[in-house]
């Protein structure tokens, strides 16, 4: 399909269609015409990666009912022409193959290219075309057969040759935690003191890679927290990923900053990566006065966490963390590379879905 159409915007503009004048992400519905503008790219879509607060949604809206979860996202992408959430506001992201490209899109892309897009699918143009046939409604990854528009402004990153699709998408899919960890890691360091960092579950994708992160980054001490016994058997089997690892519910603010105070807390940089709502006073609480909480979760409230900071008269900076660094894929990508530990316990969640 060759047919071009004209006017266009870098940020997708022309692709709204309800309401007129939001950005992309802010759309109720967008134009999912396969006809490309000049700076679009279409994508032939072979897997989606639900983000965990979307997916566990899902999941617990319809009882675990994998039938009734296919069915609810094929709903969401046919109505809104994007998979964007409707409870959560979250998306995911995808890999496919470059299927034609506009001659004048930015993004350095050829036809027959592996790729990841590094935006949300909540801003993302998604038609499928499958039906989701190959997927059983039970993980957040979602092999499907389908095509998605990229803009001029969007971000996509070519697959690794060494790793496999499912491994480089799950990585991928978190790739800006762990780089916005080793920013703020850097910038202590930098001032001459190594901070001590808490990560709010650490055997998650985002969790394992933002404490490797946190580590090669110079941190003092990593304390990792995980929710369940079997988590953290699984942190203390990976060698040098943390100095401590805490069993603490995050959803209780009492027991998770005592555990992380007794781990050699409180923690001058808290990173927040769960996928549950109701986090967000805890992790400020086991914040140490002008520490820093990173927020990677898409279940965190922030106008919790904003009124909850100051009734807690804390004095911390809260950092929202929107998913690009820049280099955040080739970081991402380097630390599962170089820390066998971390890589085994991606692994482990692909292959125990």
């Amino acid at each position: 399909m060759s047919d071009h159409v004209s006017g266009s915007s870098p940020v997708g503009l022309h692709r709204v269609l309800e309401p007129v004048g939001v950005l992309p992400q802010a759309a109720t519905r967008l134009d999912t015409d396969p006809r490309l503008r000049s700076d679009e790219v279409r994508v032939r879509v072979r897997r989606l990666n639900l983000d965990a607060a979307s997916f566990r949604q899902l999941s617990t809206a319809h009882g675990d009912d994998g039938d009734a979860v296919r069915a609810e996202v094929l709903a969401i992408v046919r109505e809104r022409g994007k998979m964007h959430n409707p409870v959560t506001g979250s998306g995911g992201m995808l890999v496919g193959t470059v299927e034609e490209a506009g001659l004048q899109s930015p993004l350095g892309l050829s036809v027959g290219d592996p790729v990841a897009s590094l935006v949300s699918l909540t801003l993302t143009p998604l038609v499928l075309e499958d039906a989701l046939v190959g997927w059983d409604g039970r993980s957040e990854q979602v092999p499907c057969d389908g095509y998605a528009i990229l803009f001029g402004r969007s971000i996509a990153a070519r697959l690794p040759e060494d790793l496999g699709p499912e491994l480089a998408l799950a990585v991928l899919d978190v790739c800006g935690a762990p780089a916005l960890t080793t920013r703020v890691v850097d910038s202590y360091a930098g001032a001459g003191r190594a901070p001590v960092v808490a990560v709010i579950g650490a055997a998650g994708k985002s969790g394992s890679l933002s404490a490797a992160a946190a580590r090669e980054a110079g941190a003092a001490r990593v304390i990792a927290v995980a929710p369940v016994q079997r988590e953290v058997e699984m942190l203390r089997g990976v060698d040098g990923l943390a100095d401590a690892v805490v069993l603490a519910d995050a959803r209780d603010p009492v027991a998770l900053s005592q555990g992380i105070r007794d781990a050699g807390g409180p923690a001058d940089v808290t990173v927040v990566c769960v996928d549950v709502p109701g986090c967000e006073g805890g992790a400020i609480l086991s914040t140490a006065q002008r520490g820093t909480v990173v927020f990677f979760s898409m279940a965190t409230s922030f106008s919790a966490a904003a009124l909850g900071a100051e009734g807690l008269a804390a004095d911390v900076t809260m950092l929202v963390g929107n998913g690009y660094v820049p280099g955040h894929a080739e970081h991402a990508l380097s630390l599962i590379r170089t820390n066998p530990g971390v890589r085994a316990l991606f692994e482990r969640r692909l292959t125990h879905r």
